[in-house]
């Protein structure tokens, strides 16, 4: 038993030999010359590249989101006249970023209060987004459907304290937040001498 494992391993490991894919020194290019302690990134983004080029591709929903083929836009369903709804259906599957503003001067705990209220309503809509605080009256909510944060503002602008929301640059105020005073400008007659 013991001699047939010995000549097992022999066999397998002149088979290996002879099927091992070894190319002389004159045939590698320059960077695969060096020692591996010696490779900057140039030279480990190419081992890298040549390690993975008889993977398999991976499927679409494992891709980063950059590389990922989006869905095709049907325009002859679309309603040109709403230039929200072309907005909505090109950021469909899409991470967005929305911003909110709480109306007045709250502190960081209010305004952590009514966000994680509004983040709860949202959720229990089944609008699903992540929440961040930004600044004392300020959140982030992201979106990993994009398409979703049209109905999150439509929610939040009617929502008491709720100053503005902003998506893709364009701001939306609340509807019920309290219009700030203006400020009367005060006008100086000059008295003629």
């Amino acid at each position: 038993m013991m001699k047939n494992a010995s000549i097992f391993i022999g066999i397998f490991a002149i088979t290996s030999l002879v099927f091992c894919k070894k190319s002389s020194d004159e045939n590698k290019p320059n960077w695969a010359k060096k020692d591996i302690r010696d490779y900057n990134d140039a030279d480990l983004e190419r081992l890298l590249d040549q390690w993975e080029e008889d993977e398999e591709p991976l499927p679409d929903d494992e891709l980063p989101e950059h590389l990922r083929k989006s869905d095709p836009i049907d325009f002859s369903k679309l309603d040109t006249s709403d230039p929200e709804q072309l907005l909505k259906m090109t950021k469909k599957g899409k991470t967005l970023m929305m911003f909110v503003s709480v109306a007045g001067e709250p502190d960081r705990d209010e305004t952590e209060r009514l966000t994680t209220l509004w983040h709860g309503s949202l959720f229990n809509n089944h609008i699903q987004c992540d929440r961040f605080m930004v600044d004392d009256n300020r959140a982030i909510f992201m979106f990993k459907d994009g398409s979703q944060a049209w109905e999150a503002k439509d929610f939040l602008i009617e929502q008491e304290g709720c100053k503005d929301v902003t998506i893709d640059n364009k701001v939306y105020e609340g509807k019920k937040a309290a219009k700030p005073r203006q400020k009367v400008k005060a006008t100086v007659e000059k008295v003629e001498l």
